[in-house]
C-alpha cells in the first residue's frame, strides 16, 4: 500500500508543479512582453524604469518556472507508463530540455536590458526577444505535439485534450512570433494538462489498519 501511495502521490505533486509552471511562465511572458514589446525598437530607444522593473521580476520568476517544468516533464513521462516508445520519448525529453535551456538563455540575454542605455544599442533586447518568441516557442511546439502523440498512443490523455494539444503545437510552430502574445498558448496548454493530472491522480488516502 505504501509503494502504491508513493506512485500516485509523485505524479500528483508533479501535476501541482505543472500548475506552478503555467502560472509563473505566463507571468514572465507578460512581463517580458511589456518590457520587450517588439524586440529591438531601434538603437535610440532607451529602457525606462518600468521596463527594467518588469525585466527584473521576470528574471526572478523564470528559474522557478524552469524547475517546475522539469517536474512537469516527469509527471507526463510517468503517465506513459513502462510501454513508452523510445523515439517519442527521446523527442519528448530533447525538446523539453532544449526549451528550458533556451528559456534560460533568453532570461540571461534579457538581463542585459537592465544595463542598456542610449550609449549601448539594445542587442540584448533583440536577442532575448528572438530566443523567447522564436526558438523557445518552436521547442515548446515540438514538446506539445510529442506529448499529445504519446498521450494518444498510450491513452493517458483524453481525446479533447489531445486535439487541443495538436492545435496549440501547430499554432506555436507556424505562427511563432508573428502574432503577439501567442507565447501564452504554451502555459495555457500546460495548465490544462496539469489539471487533468490532478483530476486523475489524487493522493491515495491512508486506509485504517484492519485487525487480523
Amino acid at each position: 500500500m505504501e509503494r502504491k501511495h508513493e506512485r500516485l502521490a509523485t505524479p500528483w505533486a508533479a501535476g501541482v508543479a505543472g500548475v506552478v509552471f503555467a502560472v509563473l511562465m505566463a507571468a514572465a511572458i507578460v512581463l517580458m512582453r511589456i518590457a520587450l514589446p517588439g524586440g529591438n525598437g531601434g538603437a535610440d530607444v532607451t529602457v525606462d524604469a518600468g521596463q527594467r522593473s518588469a525585466v527584473r521580476t521576470a528574471l526572478e520568476l523564470l528559474p522557478f518556472a524552469g524547475i517546475a517544468f522539469l517536474w512537469f516533464m516527469g509527471a507526463l513521462r510517468e503517465q506513459a507508463g513502462e510501454g513508452e516508445d523510445r523515439f517519442f520519448s527521446t523527442v519528448f525529453l530533447g525538446s523539453g530540455l532544449v526549451f528550458v535551456a533556451t528559456l534560460f538563455g533568453a532570461a540571461a540575454a534579457a538581463g542585459t536590458v537592465i544595463e542598456e542605455s542610449q550609449q549601448h544599442p539594445p542587442f540584448g533586447r533583440q536577442f532575448a526577444y528572438v530566443l523567447l518568441t522564436t526558438y523557445a516557442m518552436r521547442m515548446a511546439a515540438v514538446f506539445i505535439i510529442t506529448t499529445s502523440t504519446i498521450g494518444r498512443r498510450h491513452g493517458s490523455l483524453p481525446r479533447p485534450l489531445i486535439a487541443v494539444g495538436y492545435l496549440a503545437g501547430l499554432v506555436l510552430l507556424v505562427v511563432g512570433s508573428n502574432v503577439p502574445w501567442s507565447e501564452l498558448v504554451f502555459p495555457a496548454w500546460a495548465l490544462l494538462v496539469s489539471l487533468n493530472i490532478l483530476r486523475d491522480r489524487r493522493p491515495a488516502r491512508s486506509q485504517p489498519a484492519t485487525s487480523p
